[in-house]
């Protein structure tokens, strides 16, 4: 469901390659980016554990609830930010995947539009995720 309303919450499907067994699980993170300013106000929105896995390709459906609002400075709630999913093997990141997300009140409130109110109404924006154009970053670890 995208775009969608800023309070429904977000829902990925995974999909990823695994060339030899892991014993232990992966654990996978969803990290909404409250601040380009600073990491103060990311927040962790779920975190999942999946294994042992096989090898093979597996796919499975990551939901989590949307960011609370209170921790968004109200300045950077429109616009543009960012959505994390990461993983880690062993306690050690080894990929990172960002979606840029612009969040913005609807096409049917142009008032709200033309003129955004100080505090924002999140319950009329809506979440639109950049989902063909995710930034991928890998890093090296101990397997």
């Amino acid at each position: 469901d995208n775009p969608s309303p800023f309070l429904n919450p977000f829902q990925f499907e995974l999909t990823f390659e695994c060339i030899e067994e892991l014993k232990e699980d992966l654990e996978w993170k969803m990290i909404y980016v409250g601040s380009a300013e600073t990491e103060e106000h990311d927040q962790v929105l779920d975190t999942i554990y999946v294994g042992p896995i096989p090898e093979g390709r597996h796919m499975f459906v990551f939901q989590a609830p949307p960011p609370d609002v209170t921790r968004i400075p109200e300045n950077d709630a429109l616009g543009v930010t960012v959505v994390l999913l990461t993983c880690s093997y062993r306690g050690q990141e080894f990929v990172r995947v960002g979606y840029f997300i612009n969040n913005e009140y609807s096409e049917s409130e142009p008032e709200l539009r033309e003129n955004p109110p100080a505090k924002p109404q999140f319950d009329k924006v809506m979440r639109n995720i950049l989902a063909s154009e995710p930034r991928v970053t890998r890093f090296k670890i101990n397997w």
